[in-house]
């Protein structure tokens, strides 16, 4: 029997009938742990409910004899292991599902720890169990071991690392649209691909053609979203910079061009140095244009 692999529209409606029926799954396991466990409770765990939803479905369908989910069997499809010849053996179908579902969450879970811990101002305690409180119990340690200066550098690392990987599923999905082989990051991961089932009629190849054009317009929109970030990153670092600039100039006496000290103003609102400006108004006769008094000098107490 010739060997034909899935094309795109089989694998992409494959996914969404697994996401559909994964959805009616964790909607009634959410339905069912709000009206037993209450809002507070299904809040903290609902990321937890839509795990254990999804790993549900997947050891039922892919991890059991069947070896196909529910979508797979919707579009006739079947798993194959990098040979193309042999069903994927259990170990590589566990990698799927781990890659699948357990990887994401935990990175998800871990990145937003990091970016809440390096954000607080003090260690944040709590006294109720939370999912992996160990992690968090590790990571408060870690942070608690940085100055303020390398937290404030670290923020902006996270935020890229996020940015990442929202990049990095768009760019595997553009892949896939031009080469047609593994539609999620885990398949790949696991080497898992598909061949039909049935039907093994040729492609139209304005199908392929379709989706290859779509994949070229994926990769231009992604080059675009990246110049715009990196634009939009430089252009922020250069406001930071001019900004602490400004501030270093701002703080100057222009008598003594150093750090001001023991700030004073004019009538006009300039600001000295009180040493510098009443030095200044007992030997000069004008400053600023406008003629006064050292006696019109306001001294400001606890200025920064």
């Amino acid at each position: 029997m010739p060997v034909v692999p899935a094309n795109q529209p089989q694998l992409i409606r494959s996914s969404q009938k697994d996401e559909y029926y994964q959805n009616n799954l964790t909607n009634n396991a959410n339905e069912l742990f709000h009206t037993f466990a209450g809002s507070k409770r299904w809040f903290q765990w609902r990321k937890e409910i839509e795990l254990l939803s999804d790993l549900t479905y997947y050891v039922l369908t892919t991890s059991s004899g069947d070896y196909q989910t529910l979508g797979e069997e919707y579009v006739s499809i079947i798993q194959v292991d990098p040979s193309k010849r042999r069903i994927p053996s259990r170990m590589r179908r566990t990698a799927l599902i781990v890659c699948h579902t357990i990887v994401p969450y935990l990175l998800d879970k871990v990145l937003i720890c990091i970016e809440n811990e390096l954000e607080a101002e003090a260690p944040q305690t709590s006294r109720t169990w939370r999912p992996l409180s160990h992690v968090r119990l590790w990571i408060q340690r870690a942070v608690g071991m940085l100055t303020e200066s390398q937290r404030k550098a670290l923020i902006p690392l996270v935020f890229a690392l996020q940015q990442g990987i929202t990049l990095l599923y768009r760019l595997h999905v553009a892949l896939f649209y031009i080469t047609g082989a593994f539609y999620h990051i885990g398949k790949r991961t696991a080497g898992v691909s598909y061949l039909r089932v049935g039907n093994v009629a040729g492609d139209d190849p304005r199908i392929s053609n379709s989706y290859r054009l779509l994949g070229a317009l994926s990769l231009l929109q992604l080059g675009i979203t990246l110049t715009l970030q990196f634009n939009n990153l430089r252009q922020r670092q250069r406001r930071s910079i001019q900004s602490c600039q400004s501030s270093s100039r701002s703080s100057r006496c222009v008598l003594c061009l150093e750090e001001r000290r023991n700030t004073s103003s004019t009538p006009c609102g300039h600001l000295f140095c009180w040493e510098c400006i009443t030095e200044w108004c007992n030997t000069k006769a004008r400053l600023l244009y406008n003629k006064f008094q050292p006696h019109r000098l306001v001294f400001l107490r606890n200025y920064n």
